[in-house]
């Protein structure tokens, strides 16, 4: 290398993000996902044994994918080859396998090829490293933000071990952070030095666990830390106007969004108020749609509360205007409202069992005449055809009870709504239970005068 080379490299050096900088570079600097890479763990293991086998490294952003595949490319004796699905498609594809053809044939050396983002990849892509996954031509390691049961095909998932990474606990961010700060070479300890503990705290919060945010926020303070008069420490308001609020960990259409409004919604069915407005406030300040939000309580209203409480739908119904009335911030309160309303209701799910009966009984027994006796009859030919013949007027006998039934005759007492005793259901339930009686006694009765 010339002088020029080196002078390039410096400079190429020095212009990247900090999070690249101090990359770790073995597993002894690697924090973090011990549950693999500790040791007698899995991924220690084949490194240790140069026998690495083809993976999908599942795990939120910052928690350590790209590093730990870095890593395992520079403790293997494998070529391996850094490939991103959002820059590549299956004509790259195709080039990288011709290579790691030619790395075999003429070096006898494995190839382990690691694909940044796998679930950007469509099926047709996905597909194409399929054969050579399987023939061992290539090592797979994918790395993925979103769930592979939902990003990567079956028939790829069959061929790879997941790997779940978890995002950083508090105490490993701090620890990265301040590994970063002490390092004169590739970190801040030149420029930062050490900070308050209540400036440590507030940036570990504000990662949330993710590595690299910890780090992009390091460096930012290092650029204001240059600004700040010569002989004044940063204070923490100083890094909070800078830095600002970052938003919570979310994905409104992936894995993130599925497990919210499902701990929403069980929170809710678990009769527990302060989870479900905690999770209610996790998602609206996560940026999802609050209407959405919404919408998911009307459904909790009918499918979980049911008539326990009829307020509930209700409530529900007006805590979904209140907001589009409202809006943000003061419509939130509306929809606090409605979830601890909800999660303080008493519950049924009999509504949703009987609909549930309902449409299995009509996939099981198809389109079932309706009975004569309850079809209308607007003209004098469907009268001759015994349209509403005999047909009992509710209301001209006591309390409004008759003896005739409504069901189609393949149906005949059949009972698809059960109300449980809890709440107005129980009320419900006995009156039902009453009415059954009664009508049971006027059909004997009528089959008696018969």
């Amino acid at each position: 290398m010339d002088i020029f080379e080196y002078s390039a490299k410096q400079e190429a050096t020095e212009t990247q993000p900090l999070a690249e900088r101090v990359r770790p570079r073995n597993l002894t600097e690697f924090v973090g996902q011990q549950h693999l890479v500790g040791p007698g763990q899995i991924v220690r293991e084949a490194l240790e044994r140069d026998h690495m086998f083809s993976m999908i490294l599942w795990g939120p952003p910052g928690c350590g994918k790209t590093t730990l595949a870095r890593i395992i490319a520079r403790e293997t004796r494998a070529h391996f080859v850094h490939f991103s699905a959002v820059l590549s498609g299956v004509k790259e594809i195709r080039s990288v396998i011709q290579i790691a053809r030619d790395q075999r044939n003429l070096y006898r050396q494995k190839t382990i090829l690691f694909v940044d983002e796998i679930h950007r990849f469509n099926k047709a892509q996905q597909d194409a490293f399929l054969h050579h996954v399987e023939e061992g031509l290539i090592t797979l390691i994918g790395a993925t933000t979103e769930n592979p049961s939902f990003e990567v095909i079956s028939p790829l998932l069959s061929r790879c071990r997941v790997l779940t990474l978890k995002a950083l606990s508090d105490k490993e961010i701090a620890r990265i952070m301040d590994r970063t700060l002490r390092d004169a070479d590739c970190g801040l300890g030149q420029i930062c030095g050490e900070l308050s503990q209540g400036i440590t705290d507030y940036l570990v919060r504000l990662a949330d666990g993710d590595a690299r945010m910890a780090l992009n926020n390091l460096d930012v303070l290092a650029s204001l830390k240059t600004g700040v008069a010569e002989g004044r420490d940063l204070t923490l308001e100083d890094v909070q106007t800078v830095l600002q609020q970052k938003a919570l960990r979310y994905d409104k259409s992936g894995e993130s969004h599925f497990n919210l409004i499902s701990a929403l919604h069980k929170s809710m069915r678990g009769s527990d108020p302060d989870a479900s407005i905690y999770w209610l406030g996790r998602m609206l300040a996560s940026g999802e749609d609050p209407l959405y939000v919404a919408r998911r309580m009307v459904r909790f209203a009918t499918e979980d509360v049911g008539n326990a409480d009829p307020q509930a739908l209700t409530v529900a119904l007006n805590g979904m205007q209140a907001y589009r009335f409202l809006g943000s911030p003061e419509g939130e309160l509306a929809l606090a409202q409605t979830a601890v309303y909800l999660a303080t209701a008493p519950k049924s799910n009999a509504i949703y069992q009987a609909y549930g009966s309902v449409r299995e009984a009509i996939e099981q027994s198809g389109s079932l005449e309706t009975p004569l006796h309850i079809r209308n009859a607007p003209t004098r030919l469907m009268k001759s055809w015994g349209y509403g013949k005999n047909y009992q007027y509710a209301h001209a006998y006591a309390d409004a009870i008759e003896s005739q039934t409504y069901l189609p005759d393949k149906l005949k007492g059949q009972i698809f709504y059960q109300p449980v005793a809890r709440g107005y259901e129980k009320i419900i339930k006995a009156r039902l239970e009453a009415w059954r009686q009664k009508k049971e006694r006027l059909r004997r009765t009528k089959n008696k005068s018969e």
